[in-house]
C-alpha cells in the first residue's frame, strides 16, 4: 500500500506541473495578445478551490487529470473584442501553440539542469570496443567521429542511443570522420538484445571520449537532447501508425506513473529524465493534428489564414467533440491494458 501511495503522488505532482506549465503557456500568450482570460483551472471536475484576481477565476478541481485556461469566445460566439474569436489568425496560432512550447522549454530546463553539473559529458567519437564487436567487425574504428546514422545526422552522444535504440533490425549505416575525411561504413549488423515484454533493442558494442563539460556545451548538449526525444517520439507515433508497434504496446497514465515510481527509485536524474521524456512527449502529441489536440485546432486556424475567414464555430466544435470522444475512449483503453499488464506482472 505504502508504495501504491507513493506513486500516486508522484504521478499527480509530475502530471500536476506538466500541466499547468502547458497551460501556463497557453494563459500568458494569450493575456500578451489582450485576450479575456475567464478561468485558469487545474483538474478536471468539480472545484475545491478557487478565488478570482482581475477578471479571471483561478481554481483547482476535484480530478488532477487535466486542466484549461477558458478564453472569452474560445468555444462560442462573443460580441467582446477581447474574444478569443476576434484575434488575428496569427494571434490564435501562437495562442494555441505556446502550451506545447512550453512543454518543450520545461524540457530543454530539465535537461539543462541534468547536464551542467556534470565535469564531463560524452562526444561522438568512439573510445573503445567491447569484447567481440559487431561494428569493430564491420569497420569502425577507434577515433571515429560518428557523423551519421542512417539517414540521420549526429549531434551528441544520446543521438547515437536514440537512433540505436529506434532501429528495428540492427542493421545500421554510418558515416564517421576519420582522419579529418568523411568515411561510410554500410551495413553493421549489431546484436540485439530482447526485454521482458518481447521488445527488440540494439546492444551497443562501443563506447565514446568524454570532454570536458561548460555552460556552452551543457546549453547545446541540452537542445539537441530535446531535438532528439522529439525525434523518438515522433518516430515512435509513425511506428505505431504503420503497424510496427501494436496499439497494446501504448502505455497510458498507469503504465507512466508506475515508470515514474521505478524512475524515482534510482534516484533523482533518472526521475528528472523521465520528467522530461514526459513533458516532451505531451508537447509533440498536443501538437498533431487531432481533433480535441492542439493541433487540431491549429489545423482550423491555418485555414482561416488561408480563406480570410474562420470556420463556423458549431462545425469546429463538432470536430473537436468528436475528437474528444474518441481520445476518451482511446485512454480507457490504453488504462485498462496498462491494468492488466500489472496484474500479469
Amino acid at each position: 500500500m505504502p508504495n501504491i501511495i507513493v506513486t500516486v503522488i508522484i504521478a499527480i505532482l509530475v502530471f500536476g506541473a506538466i500541466i499547468i506549465i502547458h497551460e501556463l503557456g497557453h494563459f500568458l500568450v494569450a493575456k500578451a495578445n489582450k485576450v479575456k482570460v475567464n478561468e485558469f483551472s487545474f483538474g478536471m471536475g468539480p472545484a475545491l478551490f478557487g478565488f478570482t484576481r482581475g477578471e479571471t477565476r483561478y481554481s483547482i478541481r476535484l480530478f488532477p487529470l487535466g486542466g484549461y485556461v477558458s478564453m472569452e469566445g474560445e468555444d462560442e460566439e462573443s460580441d467582446d473584442e477581447r474574444a478569443f474569436s476576434k484575434k488575428k489568425w496569427w494571434q490564435k496560432f501562437l495562442i494555441v501553440v505556446a502550451g506545447a512550447v512550453m512543454n518543450l522549454i520545461l524540457g530543454l530546463i530539465i535537461l539543462m539542469c541534468l547536464t551542467f553539473p556534470n565535469k564531463t559529458m560524452g562526444t561522438t567519437t568512439v573510445a573503445q570496443f567491447n569484447e567481440g564487436s559487431q561494428s569493430q567487425i564491420a569497420g569502425l574504428r577507434e577515433g571515429d567521429q560518428i557523423v551519421k546514422i542512417n539517414s540521420s545526422s549526429i549531434h551528441i552522444d544520446m543521438d547515437i542511443i536514440y537512433e540505436l535504440m529506434l532501429d528495428h533490425d540492427g542493421r545500421v549505416d554510418m558515416v564517421v570522420k576519420r582522419d579529418g575525411q568523411k568515411v561510410e561504413i554500410p551495413n553493421i549488423q549489431f546484436a540485439m538484445t530482447q526485454d521482458d515484454d518481447g521488445n527488440k533493442f540494439v546492444n551497443i558494442d562501443f563506447k565514446v571520449y568524454s570532454q570536458d563539460n561548460s555552460f556552452l556545451k551543457s546549453l547545446q548538449k541540452s537542445f539537441y537532447w530535446t531535438g532528439g526525444i522529439v525525434k523518438v517520439v515522433w518516430r515512435s507515433l509513425i511506428d505505431l501508425v504503420t503497424g510496427n508497434f501494436s496499439l497494446n504496446q501504448l502505455g497510458g497514465p498507469v503504465r507512466v506513473a508506475d515508470e515514474l515510481a521505478q524512475a524515482s527509485s534510482v534516484g533523482i536524474d533518472s526521475l528528472l529524465m523521465m520528467v522530461a521524456f514526459i513533458t516532451v512527449n505531451v508537447g509533440v502529441f498536443n501538437l498533431l493534428p487531432l481533433p480535441a489536440l492542439d493541433g487540431g485546432r491549429l489545423i482550423f486556424i491555418i485555414i482561416e489564414g488561408i480563406r480570410g475567414k474562420p470556420v463556423p464555430a458549431k462545425y469546429e466544435g463538432w470536430v473537436h467533440a468528436a475528437g474528444f470522444i474518441l481520445l476518451i475512449l482511446l485512454m480507457v483503453f490504453v488504462t485498462f491494458n496498462d491494468i492488466l499488464n500489472l496484474i500479469r506482472g
